[in-house]
């Protein structure tokens, strides 16, 4: 596909979208935007039960969670889509989000089907752009998370977490669980300590920012996702010398993957399908991914799999609402 060809599916895929109903609906949806409803109780988007506000395009986009270099997961998802392709009969096309915000909105303005949404952000995604999570990676055992850890340079002379009061810490958006949320709330519970009163906070974008800056002596601190400082390791980007852990938190739930609500049933079954039917052996997504120990998907359920990522949020008075 041509980069004409590409604006010109995702230009289609937009109007589609708009087209439409946008008006707040009579019927139950929780904590869901005036645009959806949740009429089963599982606090994600129904589909529209009218065939017309249903959308099945020619072109699929699927996006990963923009946490590292994205021309890296190009390459490590490319066996994968390849396999989704045939397993749906439509073309898929790799698009490389930037940031959290971007990806929710692309979501949610109709250019992006398919997509892996990180930690912090799935209940965002969920509840303003239509994003219905059913499955994670997890180890061949069944076992899966990742922690959130505060990590500084070993350099920086601090040993414990009240060490960085009065200095700096690196977040890396406001969107991530082990970026911001997790730790903001631990922080405040745990150790009495308070972005702005107790610390500077200042915002890296990405966790591989945070952990590089640590690493070259740009942060004294940062709290990050140990899944990436895991396959950053693996990579030789950063050196376990220049890396010294002070906090390790509980085991959270890692990215989700899903579909937006609008795509129609037997498309979205499809997509179900091929990420449970993939042979991982031998496959790029095994070359990446293997590096946590991730072997396989695994079916996941938002309400119970997310429920201790609501509960920090509201800890932080994260709101749901959409902008």
């Amino acid at each position: 596909m041509t980069k004409t060809d590409l604006l010109g599916a995702v230009a289609a895929t937009a109007l589609a979208f708009a087209a439409l109903p946008a008006l707040a609906q009579d019927c139950e949806r929780g904590t869901l935007d005036d645009r959806f409803c949740d009429t089963d109780g599982d606090l994600l988007a129904d589909v529209p039960s009218d065939p017309a506000d249903q959308i099945d395009p020619d072109t699929l986009i699927f996006a990963y969670t923009p946490v590292e270099d994205p021309a890296v997961y190009k390459t490590a998802w490319a066996d994968f889509l390849d396999h989704l392709a045939e397993a749906t009969g439509k073309e898929i096309v790799f698009f490389p989000v930037q940031n959290n915000a971007a990806q929710i909105e692309a979501m949610r303005s109709g250019r992006l089907h398919i997509a892996g949404f990180n930690t912090g952000s799935n209940p965002l995604a969920v509840n303003c752009a239509g994003f219905r999570p059913f499955t994670i990676m997890a180890a061949a055992d069944g076992s899966f998370g990742y922690e959130m850890e505060i990590i500084t340079n070993p350099e920086t002379g601090i040993e414990s977490v009240e060490d960085i009061k009065g200095g700096t810490l690196a977040f890396t958006s406001e969107t991530s669980n082990s970026g911001f949320k997790a730790p903001s709330a631990i922080l405040k519970a745990d150790f009495g300590m308070q972005a702005g009163a107790d610390f500077e906070p200042v915002f890296s974008g990405k966790h591989d920012n945070s952990i590089l800056g640590v690493a070259n002596g740009d942060y004294p601190a940062a709290a990050i996702a140990n899944s990436v400082l895991g396959r950053m390791l693996e990579r030789d980007v950063v050196n376990r010398d220049q890396i010294k852990t002070i906090y390790t938190s509980q085991t959270f739930p890692t990215t989700g993957y899903g579909t937006v609500n609008t795509l129609t049933p037997e498309l979205q079954d499809a997509i179900h399908g091929a990420f449970f039917s993939f042979d991982w052996e031998g496959s790029s997504l095994e070359e990446e991914f293997s590096k946590n120990g991730e072997a396989q998907f695994i079916e996941m359920d938002y309400a119970g799999f997310w429920d201790v990522i609501r509960k920090i949020d509201s800890a932080n008075d994260v709101s749901y609402a959409c902008e």
